[in-house]
């Protein structure tokens, strides 16, 4: 399994914008075909600091996510909200405690 982490720096004014937009979207990258689970996490300090959390079946499956129609819809819509330049990093999921 893969687990995207990607961070996302948002305009103050753009931040409300952004939820509405990950509202709407959220069940489609969720319901995309290898992603497992999506969670979308804010910042406790600042509010304009966004974290995505996904999990794929395997590399091969974000790749077709990331060169699909709805990322780039999703992502064109998002980056222009953008304070600094998102950062992302794809990690193994090596221990999970429930």
């Amino acid at each position: 399994m893969l687990v995207r982490i990607v961070k996302m720096h948002f305009q103050e004014e753009e931040i409300e914008n952004f939820k509405l937009i990950f509202e709407e979207k959220k069940k489609y990258i969720r319901n995309f075909e290898g992603c497992q689970f999506l969670e979308l996490y804010q910042d406790k300090n600042n509010k304009s600091i966004f974290f995505t959390y996904s999990y794929w079946v395997n590399d091969e499956a974000l790749e077709k996510y990331r060169h699909s129609a709805l990322f780039k819809e999703v992502w064109a819509e998002t980056k222009i909200k953008f304070k600094q330049k998102a950062e992302a990093w794809s990690v193994d999921k090596l221990v999970s405690l429930t």
